[in-house]
């Protein structure tokens, strides 16, 4: 599949930080001569073309005053994961869900991470979820700390 050296230029604008704008895809276009509509085109185009799946941004949640950032973790049975994950996952709360393979002494098989300003929040949060589902057996685990993230690097000498 052949990229042109624009559509390079678009990708590896699109791979850094996210300009903190009402209309970030404006930005770009202004920094590579392009409007926001040649921009959001292209981008649907490449997801078209297999060349992007999608466009995400991490917020870091502890700068912004998310600081009871909590991976709740829930043991259910295999033949509800589909279920109970897609009931999970619709809540607005719930910033992601996946599951994980068990270990033998962790039997947690499925993921939910939420992010609140107090440790209260989330486990109210955890509370209704668990409601909702009909899953006790859970855990709320709090990250301590947020280590480094990278932007993936593209079109880099040797790469």
């Amino acid at each position: 599949m052949t990229v042109t050296e624009k559509e390079q230029h678009l990708i590896l604008e699109l791979g850094n930080n996210f300009p903190i704008e009402s209309r970030p895809f404006a930005v770009i276009g202004a920094r590579l001569g392009m409007t926001e509509d040649e921009v959001l085109a292209r981008v649907k185009e490449f997801m078209a073309r297999g060349i992007i799946r999608r466009l995400s941004v991490a917020l870091r949640h502890q700068n912004v005053g998310f600081t009871a950032n909590a991976m709740i973790v829930w043991k259910v049975p295999p033949e509800r994961l589909d279920e109970v994950g897609r009931i999970l996952a619709s809540f607005p709360e719930v910033t992601h869900c996946y599951e994980r393979e068990t270990a033998p002494d962790w039997p947690y098989n499925l993921y939910t991470m939420v992010h609140r300003p107090y440790r209260e929040e989330s486990l109210a949060i955890a509370v209704r979820l668990s409601e909702a589902v009909g899953i006790k057996d859970y855990r709320v685990l709090f990250s301590t700390q947020e280590l480094k993230r990278s932007n993936p690097q593209y079109f880099t000498e040797g790469g």
